[in-house]
């Protein structure tokens, strides 16, 4: 689910009361959420409860008053992670900037080397083990990375489908960007890999095969 999405999939009110909290930086009291919503008590505590009990919402410092301190609730990284970020209008106008000032194969050797130096640091999270129990792991090393990734079984051997593509929208415009996948796996595993299905092509997901190890497997930072 996108991020858009996870958001709307709340109610109206409970919307605009982690809209207030994003405007407010230090967070806002039981009393200015009444004020802003124009709602009970009781309604924002409950709205309260909920959105704490999502992990969105947060207890932060309590206000110093002439009286009773107040406490302030305060969004979480999970409820900032709710409001849509287009990040990919934005790298798509970096990498477009990049080719007109440096050309297209700097790009690519960039992106590769990127993927490269992102996969060694990944690959102390994978331990030598049986084909499966790498594709497993780097499997579950992209999925954390939001490329909602799992193995699965094709033509007798563990393969990788990732169905959520972090670089979508970039890939359109930019079909390079997907060497940064491949370097990353590659360099995680120290294994080739082979991408036999992607997304941005009419692939029901962007699918890759870990073929056997070679004396040479290890991947030059710099190659294209």
């Amino acid at each position: 689910m996108n991020q858009a999405s996870a958001l709307q999939q709340l109610g109206t009110t409970q919307q605009k009361l982690l809209r207030q909290l994003l405007v407010a930086r230090q967070g806002a009291t039981v009393e200015e959420l009444c004020e802003g919503l124009g709602i009970t008590h009781n309604a924002v505590r409950q709205h309260l409860t909920a959105l704490i009990f999502g992990g969105f919402v947060g207890r932060g410092a309590a206000r110093p008053t002439g009286g009773r301190p107040q406490l302030r609730y305060v969004l979480t990284a999970t409820g900032r992670e709710l409001f849509p970020r287009k990040y990919g209008l934005i790298a798509t106008g970096l990498i477009d900037s990049l080719q007109r000032s440096a050309g297209k194969e700097a790009v690519r050797e960039l992106l590769t080397q990127l993927g490269h130096e992102l996969g060694r640091e990944a690959a102390s999270r994978i331990e030598a083990g049986s084909d499966d129990d790498i594709a497993a792991t780097l499997a579950d090393q992209l999925d954390a990375l939001g490329y909602e990734a799992v193995t699965a079984r094709h033509d007798g051997e563990t393969q990788i489908e990732a169905y959520n593509c972090v670089f979508h929208e970039i890939a359109k415009a930019h079909p390079d960007v997907c060497r940064f996948d491949l370097a990353f796996m590659e360099s995680a595993t120290g294994r080739p890999i082979e991408q036999l299905e992607c997304l941005q092509y009419g692939g029901r997901a962007c699918r890759f095969r870990i073929k056997p190890a070679t004396s040479d497997t290890e991947p030059d930072a710099d190659e294209s």
